[in-house]
């Protein structure tokens, strides 16, 4: 086996995922030496996993948004009027949590339609309607329970959000992470095969098995590290956060929509050239009001675990949830011009902006100094976003 980089070259890998890697893997490094080794310890890792499960929840929909040219400012709010909303039917009107969640579910969807059918029927900018919904919404998730806390006793409905009893345990943990590894082997052999049946050039095996190798040491490094965290009340370890997984399946169903449906392909389509994609029959108008309905079901799902994590609704919750959603997805290589992201790139800056925050509190820095931080990293990622573009050639 030799080294051939032009293999290198000529191989479909996406150098920018491959850098916001290294750069999350430099920040981890970087805030462990100043913290004296707290940063990595297996407790922050797992706190980290969780804090970020919201944000990326939400982010991966956000990345599709920006890919069809829209942005939507109100999912905070959105998320704080439905995370209430759920956190009053099951409290004071003595709902369920299932019961409480659909209709939770119904709002955000109609919510989120409502805002899709102004900016696809009437034409009317995105950023307009949902910036009247980041304050609308936001009055309402006050008058939903007149600005009082909904506390949420329901012991699964907790469990949803992590904590105490929200982890898999060791032994499921291995066996989730043993099917995603073998999920990942069975893509590169599925891929290598489709490839040879319609005689398309093949990378070389070893380079093949360097890409899937690298994925499959991050998922048994993070469930070993998530096996690692026991609470020292409990007896065994925690394994991995509920959140996490919810936030897994999600953006493996996302993948999945992007890349193996028709849906996934028009998004991209009208996002690289609206007006042709109108031309040669894409449903612009129809696929605008389900990529808005998609974003209500992950508002409310992200909801669910918030309230769940914080076990109470709060008028407040979500709040600036709109900045961090959008600056992961703009992190993770989402072009703010549309047409080009991906939500790969959605998960790992969330876990960048999520990483730089909790090691600046580790690190004991004042709250405005790491707004100033977080908005410089905002406006960097764009700057690189920018140079790579006119390095590379891409316009889109």
């Amino acid at each position: 086996m030799s080294l051939d980089l032009s293999s290198l070259k000529q191989a479909a890998i996406d150098w920018r995922l491959v850098l916001m890697g290294l750069v999350l893997a430099l920040i981890a490094v970087v805030f462990n030496i100043l913290s004296g080794g707290v940063f990595l310890s297996p407790e922050n890792l797992y706190n980290i996993a969780q804090q970020t499960a919201v944000v990326g929840i939400v982010s991966t929909v956000v990345v599709l948004i920006i890919v069809a040219r829209h942005i939507d400012l109100s999912v905070g709010s959105v998320m704080g009027f439905v995370g209430v909303l759920i956190a009053t039917l099951m409290y004071t009107a003595g709902w369920s949590w299932q019961a409480a969640s659909l209709a939770g579910l119904a709002v955000a969807i109609a919510v989120s339609m409502y805002q899709g059918a102004l900016t696809a029927m009437l034409g009317v900018p995105s950023f307009v309607v949902t910036l009247g919904g980041l304050m609308s919404f936001r009055g309402a998730a006050f008058l939903v329970a007149d600005g009082k806390t909904q506390p949420v006793n329901d012991p699964f409905f907790q469990n949803l959000g992590g904590g105490f009893d929200g982890a898999i345990g060791t032994t499921a943990s291995w066996l989730v992470a043993a099917a995603m590894c073998a999920m990942l082997l069975w893509s590169m052999v599925s891929k290598r095969r489709a490839k040879h049946a319609y005689q398309v050039p093949n990378n070389p095996l070893w380079l093949d098995i360097v890409i899937v190798m690298v994925p499959v040491a991050i998922v048994l490094a993070f469930t070993a590290a998530m096996n690692g965290y026991r609470i020292p009340s409990k007896d065994d370890p925690q394994g991995i956060p509920i959140p996490v997984l919810i936030w897994a399946a999600v953006a493996l169903t996302l993948s999945f929509l992007v890349h193996r449906t028709r849906f996934g392909r028009y998004v991209f389509a009208m996002g690289g050239n609206p007006e042709a994609a109108a031309l040669v029959g894409i449903p612009v108008k129809r696929v605008t009001l389900l990529l808005f309905a998609l974003m209500g079901i992950l508002i409310t799902i992200a909801a669910i675990v918030s309230i769940a994590r914080l076990n109470a609704g709060t008028n407040s919750l979500g709040t600036s949830m709109e900045l961090y959603v959008i600056a992961a997805a703009v992190i993770g290589g989402t072009a703010l011009a549309g047409g080009s992201g991906s939500i790969l790139g959605s998960v790992l800056g969330a876990l960048i902006m999520q990483s730089i925050d909790s090691g600046m509190l580790l690190l004991d820095v004042s709250i405005g100094v790491r707004y100033v931080i977080i908005g410089q990293v905002l406006i960097a990622a764009v700057v690189f976003d920018v140079l790579y573009r006119r390095f590379t050639g891409d316009t889109v």
